[in-house]
């Protein structure tokens, strides 16, 4: 994979948070090995009135043939919310690659009585 690319807006970088990116974006070779690039944001959400600070995470992915743009702003934590991005991510993936090794997932159908 190439090096991705990370920003950080309207947010205190730090290096705990750098790096926990880093090693989320290390583990989605384990979904798909050929990943072109990955660009991940972080920054903050409109606030709401109701809520606190809500952070958005944007992942912007590429693999051979497929382009994945994953979005969340759903946690007044940035870890939750990029936990919840990544994971996302790592669902779509690992569908493109059952879909790629032509093994998507079979739905059983109605077992019917014959006698």
């Amino acid at each position: 994979m190439s090096p991705v690319q990370i920003t950080i807006k309207d947010v205190p970088a730090s290096h705990v948070l750098e790096a926990r990116i880093l090693k989320k974006s290390a583990k989605l070779k384990h979904f798909f090995r050929h990943i072109i690039h990955c660009r991940i944001v972080v920054s903050l959400a409109q606030k709401h009135k109701q809520q606190g600070q809500l952070y958005s995470i944007h992942i912007d992915t590429a693999v051979p043939g497929k382009r994945f743009v994953i979005t969340r702003k759903t946690s007044e934590d940035v870890y939750v919310a990029m936990r919840d991005a990544f994971k996302a991510l790592e669902r779509k993936l690992e569908e493109h690659t059952r879909k790629c090794q032509g093994r998507v997932k079979a739905h059983l159908g109605v077992l019917q009585n014959s006698l």
